[in-house]
């Protein structure tokens, strides 16, 4: 029986690796392949998997730690979404803060899985926006050193890097970014794209599409700097109703939440990783985003109704305490929902700091 082929794309906290991932396995699809989505998060109700399972797609969630960590719960889900049918192609999507990939989960699923998976190149999508200020070693790069040293990990050891979002850049923005990698990265192939309208994109699945030896860029990494890195970010995944009597934009309330979210740590000081919040009723679902401080909140995928009623799933990562941000996110919740004459229920939270990485495999390349 021939592997599945198993792509994976890396990148920070709110690089765009999901709108990526949707616009491949599409892709894919319109090969005529059977595709698989593995996502994954320190935590359960993840905005992702809510988006592309309402999006059609075959998701399989790995909570509670990340790929690297629960390596066995990751082929476990990969194989039970082949259970009825086996995917010709899985696309996984890492946690945004974890790095040394290749070598606890490239390496061990080339040496210890080669008879059920052939691993494509690994690419890894940078976040312009705080790729700009870490690269240029800026004092005010949004986060701390602990927590840029993963970002450049990251792109260390990627087979190939995706500038991302260059739909929001200027030409010239473009050029100093692609500048700032060579100088970083010399050996490292870099591609230009926008996910989120497709220039450029075809040159991804070109890349991914390549037979070789891949994943053999083995970090050096210091795993004291790498979980304090994690640890200064504020985890946060909440599930609520909301329901009022007369009809509400879902859109409006998505994005209230968010820029009130936004004006809220800008306050803090405290800078946004990743602020997702998606609702869904009866067929329709939207998602409002926050990728950083310097941003405005956007719509990233409209719900385009009106509705009484609707399931929303709010995710945040953030440099704050996991309390103040549970705090944050239900005043702005409660607070956009009185403003759409609605009421909320809380029927999930979960708020902390990622734990420290202990990797269930870590092999070095052959």
């Amino acid at each position: 029986m021939k592997p599945t082929r198993f792509v994976m794309l890396g990148g920070f906290l709110g690089a765009g690796k999901t709108t990526t991932i949707a616009r491949l396995a599409r892709a894919y699809q319109e090969r005529g392949l059977r595709v698989g989505i593995v996502t994954n998060d320190q935590a359960a109700d993840l905005v992702d998997t809510h988006m592309l399972r309402s999006q059609g797609f075959e998701v399989g969630e790995v909570a509670g730690a990340c790929f690297c960590c629960n390596f066995n719960e990751l082929t476990d889900v990969a194989a039970k979404l082949g259970q009825e049918q086996r995917p010709d192609v899985i696309v996984a999507e890492p946690v945004g803060s974890c790095t040394d990939l290749v070598a606890t989960v490239v390496q061990p699923l080339i040496q210890l899985h080669a008879n059920s998976f052939e691993v494509a190149p690994y690419g890894v999508i940078l976040k312009p926006s705080h790729g700009r200020r870490i690269l240029k070693n800026e004092p005010n790069a949004g986060f701390s050193p602990k927590a840029a040293y993963i970002f450049r990990k990251q792109l260390e050891e990627a087979d190939f890097i995706v500038l991302n979002r260059i739909d929001q850049l200027t030409s010239q923005e473009i050029d100093d970014l692609q500048e700032l990698l060579r100088e970083s990265y010399p050996d490292v192939p870099t591609l230009r794209m926008s996910a989120r309208t497709g220039d450029g994109f075809e040159g991804l699945v070109e890349m991914l599409d390549q037979q070789g030896e891949f994943g053999r860029r083995i970090l050096e990494l210091d795993y004291d700097t790498y979980a304090a890195g994690e640890a200064e970010l504020g985890w946060l995944n909440a599930n609520l109703g909301v329901l009022a009597e007369q009809p509400f934009s879902l859109d409006d309330l998505l994005l209230d939440i968010i820029n009130r979210l936004r004006t809220a740590f800008i306050q803090r000081n405290a800078e946004a990783a990743h602020l997702k919040a998606i609702g869904l009723w009866d067929g329709s679902h939207g998602v409002a985003n926050l990728i950083s401080n310097d941003l405005p909140a956007e719509l990233s995928l409209p719900a385009e109704c009106e509705t009484t009623q609707a399931d929303l799933v709010v995710n945040a990562r953030v440099a704050l305490d996991p309390q103040l941000l549970a705090e944050e996110v239900q005043h702005a919740v409660e607070g956009a929902a009185q403003t759409a004459s609605a009421s909320i229920t809380w029927r999930q939270t979960q708020s902390f700091r990622p734990g420290r990485p202990v990797p269930t495999h870590r092999l070095t390349a052959r």
